[in-house]
């Protein structure tokens, strides 16, 4: 329900700073488990390669590029007209396409028998049908996905014994083995860019600026923490009669720096491939206000000898960059693997997860009850510090079950010289760096060996915002719960020493417990709590 308008708008006329104060009563607090951090608002989250490749392209286009799809197919043949005499060593790296031949069946005098056996008569029209069939499949005017169905329509049989049929009257067909071509997956952005600028380099006027974000796919020896086989290639080129090594060094500053990037440095890059002019491949290093100085793109002017293969008769400038190497620059990762594939790496919980996954055991159903809780909290902390022999007393009338019950809760502390809570009692739950603390709010009578902890914990840990002092009591009026639905009109409760989160009325989820355990964290709430109180139910 919400607040009454007229009531509050009445006692605001009558005192505007009273109303303002007394009207935060009306404000009502969520329940423990329902509160920050152990409430999170979930959303979405889109691939660090694709958003990466999204602000590429935003950067781009900024700069006046005009994005092209290049060819993700490449002749061998290109790469010898692109790569000259390091084209071996750049098809070594290549994927070739490869298929399945196309069979010559016959239908002889056997087949037809097995086809019989399977319970299909075959007359010389049905036969002949499937001769067709099987005689345009060689041709390739019939797919081969499309095989089973034509069978079937040829001999008028259900398609699951047409395939019966291809199974055990043509193994002629899971003998086939696959047969290369002669072309292959681009491994280099470039061999799609020689490509698309012969088409377009007497269709358009000068200067010619294109980008492509696309897959390429590389041969590797085997895929590590930097290393796969399918990656994404950020690329562009400049075609104009005046570009220079220059040109390369504006773009690359104008695309980087929209992504953080502040200063360059430009090397040259001592592999020197045959694709580019002699004394113009070069690398670009970016300074990044966190990691400092890293590699993060490559620039070049392209040989006129292969641009020549391809009657490009200007200057053309590619710049290109790993775009999985710059998200990993931007999303602080270590594993490109783990990166680009996270579903096959163990998901780890941030700090600020793994403070949602702690959450009270024992909360009480009543509102009454679990209004009594913060009632019983603020009176023990008002009281904490009160010296023994002490005694605090609050009674509260609850209805249950028809019937009002009266229930008096005694906090007490008998013996001399301690105080009515112990030392740990107002200590807070912290997560820091992966594992569970408890841990007081300020470093006052700390040792001084913990004390360089606590004050990492406090500044740069994640509060769960429930303190020991909290949890026992919600587990205190858990048991009042149970009392009343007992029948039980007395108990005693009492809590010393914690050892644990459940010696504070706490659970962690098995998701991170499994995780603090298998990174070899720690839960470390231990501490002098001494609560003791008597429960009596009228």
């Amino acid at each position: 329900m919400g607040f009454n308008i007229e009531e509050v708008s009445e006692l605001a006329k009558k005192d505007f700073e009273k109303a303002w104060i007394e009207t935060k009563k009306l404000i009502k607090e969520k329940r423990i488990n329902e509160r920050y951090p152990r409430i999170k608002l979930s959303y979405g989250k889109p691939h660090p390669v694709m958003e990466t490749i999204e602000r590429l392209r935003e950067a781009y286009l900024r700069l006046g590029f005009e994005e092209v799809i290049n060819p993700i197919i490449v002749d061998e043949q290109d790469i010898y007209k692109q790569f000259g005499p390091e084209a071996m060593a750049v098809l070594d790296r290549c994927f070739y396409l490869a298929g399945l031949p196309r069979p010559d069946v016959g239908l002889g005098r056997e087949k037809i028998e097995i086809i019989e056996r399977l319970g299909v008569k075959l007359n010389e029209e049905k036969a002949e049908s499937l001769r067709r069939v099987l005689h345009s499949y060689k041709k390739g005017t019939i797919d081969g996905d499309d095989l089973t169905y034509k069978i079937a329509e040829a001999l008028n049989i259900s398609d699951e014994l047409s395939l019966k049929i291809l199974e055990k009257a043509f193994p002629e067909f899971k003998e086939l083995k696959p047969e290369s071509s002669r072309l292959t997956l681009r491994s280099h952005m470039t061999s799609g860019w020689f490509i698309t600028l012969s088409s377009l380099i007497k269709n358009r006027e000068l200067p010619i600026k294109l980008f492509s974000i696309d897959r390429c796919f590389r041969r590797e020896q085997r895929e590590d923490k930097s290393h796969l086989m399918s990656y994404h290639s950020a690329s562009c080129v400049l075609a104009s009669e005046d570009v220079s090594v220059d040109d390369g060094m504006a773009i690359a500053e104008a695309l980087l720096e929209q992504f953080g990037f502040k200063r360059f440095k430009f090397k040259p890059d001592e592999k020197r491939s045959k694709y580019y002019t002699p004394e113009t491949q070069t690398e670009v290093y970016a300074y990044h206000p966190k990691l400092g100085w890293l590699e993060v793109a490559t620039f070049g002017i392209y040989s006129p000898v292969a641009l020549a293969n391809y009657k490009i008769d200007v200057p053309v400038l590619n710049l290109g960059l790993g775009v999985e190497r710059l998200a990993m620059i931007l999303y602080n990762y270590e594993d490109v693997r783990a990166m680009v594939y996270p579903q096959f790496y163990r998901q780890r919980l941030s700090d600020r997860e793994l403070a949602k996954e702690i959450k009270v055991d024992n909360v009480p159903v009543l509102d009454e009850l679990y209004n009594l809780t913060n009632k019983l909290i603020d009176e023990a902390i008002r009281n904490k510090d009160k010296e023994s022999p002490v005694s605090i007393v609050i009674k509260e009338n609850i209805e249950f079950n028809s019937v009002e019950r009266e229930i008096t809760i005694e906090l007490f502390e008998k013996e001399e010289n301690k105080k009515l809570l112990g030392p740990s009692a107002l200590n807070e739950v912290y997560v820091y760096d992966g594992s569970i603390y408890g841990v007081p709010k300020s470093l006052e009578g700390v040792k001084e060996e913990y004390k360089e902890l606590i004050s990492k914990i406090l500044a740069d840990g994640v509060s769960t915002g429930i303190r020991y002092i909290d949890g026992i009591m919600f587990k205190l009026t858990s048991k009042i719960e149970e009392a009343l639905l007992s029948n039980i009109e007395e108990f005693n409760f009492r809590v010393t020493i914690v050892r644990g989160l459940s010696d504070i009325n706490l659970k962690i989820s098995n998701l991170a417990l499994k995780q603090i355990m298998g990174e070899n964290k720690v839960i470390d709430v231990r501490g002098p709590v001494f609560l003791n109180a008597k429960v009596y139910i009228r």
